[in-house]
């Protein structure tokens, strides 16, 4: 049985139907969730005010945005809230209603769904292997829309700045999503948030479930010229950001310290891994993130189905990364978690490869 039955990974109950282990019983690296799990106002906010989920959420969500416009010094009308990344990716392509959009392959899947279900045309731009992944030609390039992960999903890479200068220079419409942009320590270097804010060529969407570990409540949001949120917002459904939502985000954008340990962790954690996995013959690539992109090589004989279901059987989860466009059966993925749960999944993985 496919463990991304769904088009994602994370998918626990598939998991635990498939191998007949329990939910909570699963080491999940197919899921880029930020390992150290949601800081503990969470808790404590849901604890003292789950009986305010007797009334109605804020519908404009003015004290998130409010937040929001705060910590990252954007216009508050330059921000949409959204019931995660998800979305708002799917509401930014119905209301744009690009022809044809260009994707950068691989990339995540949702931005092709959104586009066929928008009955656009999707035109590739190949990444390749020898290139580490990294998107650094626009050859051919004539689309009005490009739509790209940055970083991107599955690579963990950063577009290049030439490489946005040369888009911006295009004319093209530029939809941005900087799910995990925000584990990047200079982040603000980054992102193009505050640019989206002024111009009507950019859009930016940002997901806060990844950094924050709160994929459960689905949390989101865009920012984009003032003309376009508000017809986004027409569009939106109504209610779509729930009171728990709005009131975690909100309290989470205050938690400094936990922003400072997770990227001091990664900083340590991340090279660490991809020596270790080198170490194993695979070959890992470059990523900026919380998320690495690995391959088996020719010679081990192997393939990702054979391994996804020889780690699952260890009760391991790695994200079969093949079922991205422009990948074979070779590569997969693995979120990057703490130093004793990559010390175990290292010795899963070492035993697999060589049995």
């Amino acid at each position: 049985m496919r463990l991304e039955r769904y088009g994602h990974g994370g998918d626990l109950w598939t998991a635990a139907e498939a191998y007949g282990r329990p939910v909570e019983s699963w080491l999940d690296y197919s899921s880029n969730m930020n390992p150290w799990g949601p800081p503990d106002i969470v808790g404590h906010l849901m604890k003292e005010h789950w009986r305010d989920i007797a009334r109605y959420p804020d519908p404009a969500v003015r004290r998130l945005r409010n937040k929001l416009s705060e910590v990252y010094q954007i216009p508050v009308e330059s921000i949409l809230v959204g019931n995660g990344a998800a979305e708002l990716i799917d509401l930014v392509v119905q209301v744009i209603q690009p022809e044809e959009t260009v994707l950068a392959r691989p990339s995540f899947s949702e931005y092709e769904e959104a586009v066929h279900k928008a009955g656009g045309r999707i035109k590739d731009i190949p990444l390749r292997a020898d290139q580490q992944f990294e998107l650094n030609d626009l050859q051919g390039f004539s689309s009005r829309t490009v739509f790209l992960g940055h970083p991107n999903n599955p690579t963990g890479r950063l577009i290049p700045a030439p490489v946005l200068n040369e888009l911006r220079d295009s004319g093209a419409k530029i939809i941005l999503d900087e799910a995990f942009m925000d584990f990047l320590p200079d982040e603000s270097e980054h992102s193009y948030m505050r640019l989206a804010s002024e111009s009507e060529q950019i859009q930016v969407i940002r997901s806060m479930t990844k950094f924050y570990a709160i994929p459960g409540i689905r949390l989101g949001f865009l920012v984009a010229h003032p003309d376009l949120i508000g017809r986004l917002k027409d569009r939106q459904t109504q209610w779509s950001v729930n009171f728990l939502a709005q009131m975690i985000g909100e309290a989470v954008l205050d938690e400094h310290a936990y922003a400072e340990r997770t990227r001091a962790w990664l900083l340590e954690e991340r090279p660490w891994l991809i020596e270790e996995l080198r170490a194993l013959g695979l070959n890992v690539f470059p990523s900026n993130v919380n998320f690495l992109l690995a391959a088996l090589p020719e010679q081990t004989g192997h393939n990702v189905r054979q391994l996804q279901k020889a780690m699952a059987e260890r009760g391991i989860m790695i994200r079969d990364a093949s079922l991205f466009k422009g990948l074979d059966q070779s590569y997969f993925r693995l979120a990057i978690r703490l130093r004793q749960e990559n010390e175990r999944l290292l010795k899963e993985l070492k035993e697999c490869l060589t049995t």
